[in-house]
């Protein structure tokens, strides 16, 4: 099976999706994140959605790729073998309920990778007057899939923050991941894979059992660095970015481990990953832009 480089750039119909105050909250409470800017209605300024909410606004479109993807011709049994492997995040705005998002996507990159494809997905969210909402760079791993032709589009992929110090472990806590978490966040981001529900599904693709969703597990990294590197400010979250490199299973639990921190012209920048009970990388190479830094 392989997948042609020549499909970097090919549009996705666009999608719009207006976003209410049980979406942002469930997602909310799907990572246990109770921030009041999450929930407090009641607050002069409203409340806003979790800077990880945007994963669940565009997976409907994630999920019907085929219905999306403007190329009669693309090899969509390719897709079947994909993996979740990077994510990169940019906010331009807080997302806020009742807002109608503008959703334009396109295969913005596709290269060889060893262990099969690279390709990533961009979408770009905005709303009702067409003002900048967010940004996200998906990256999924076709395992054993071979790329036809050279690498296309990764010279116009977001390119890291450069630290200029070596890591080692600023703060770090533990976070539970209970049993019934992958259900949980299921149900609340409506974000649907049967990997993370039926260990019927899951062995059956060679897992030894479902596994929590990679988006909830950098959700929960990303509640853990708002609350302490941001004074629980998540209207200061800029930017998201990771690798997704291990499982998370439920009943186990996983450690947020900031890194290194560089404060410059007022903004902040933190490298993170996430290990799990084993003390294997779950996420690697994690990062976060903080507007504001104190």
């Amino acid at each position: 099976m392989k997948v042609s480089t020549r499909f970097a750039g090919t549009p996705l119909k666009p999608c719009s999706r207006t976003v209410s105050w049980r979406d942002t909250m469930n997602y909310a409470a799907a990572v246990d994140d109770d921030n009041p800017a999450f929930f407090d209605d009641e607050a002069e300024t409203g409340v806003i959605a979790p800077p990880m909410f945007s994963v669940a606004a565009t997976w409907p479109i994630s999920e019907n790729l085929p219905e999306f993807i403007q190329a009669a011709d693309f090899p969509f049994a390719a897709m079947q073998r994909q993996v979740h492997y990077t994510e990169h995040l940019e906010f331009h705005a807080p997302i806020e309920p009742g807002v109608e998002l503008k959703i334009n996507g396109s295969i913005c990159a596709i290269a060889p990778h060893p262990a099969g494809t690279y390709i990533v997905i961009r979408y770009d969210a905005a709303d009702r007057g067409g003002g900048k909402v967010f940004t996200e760079h998906v990256g999924g791993l076709l395992r054993g899939v071979e790329c036809d032709g050279p690498g296309a589009g990764t010279d116009a992929l977001p390119v890291p923050h450069r630290f200029g110090e070596p890591g080692g472990t600023l703060w770090s806590s533990r976070v539970k991941i209970d049993p019934l978490r992958p259900y949980i966040y299921d149900g609340c981001a409506r974000i649907y894979f049967p990997i993370h529900t039926s260990r019927k599904f899951a062995r059956k693709v060679g897992l030894p059992g479902i596994i929590l969703q990679g988006t909830a597990t950098l959700a929960f990294a990303v509640r853990e660095i708002t609350n302490v590197e941001a004074s629980g400010r998540p209207e200061s979250v800029a930017a998201v970015s990771c690798r997704f490199t291990g499982m998370v299973f439920p009943g186990s639990s996983v450690i947020v481990r900031v890194t290194r921190r560089e404060n410059e012209d007022g903004v902040r920048h933190v490298s993170f990953d996430v290990l799990d009970d084993e003390g294997k990388y779950a996420v690697s190479d994690g990062y976060v832009r903080l507007n504001g830094s104190r």
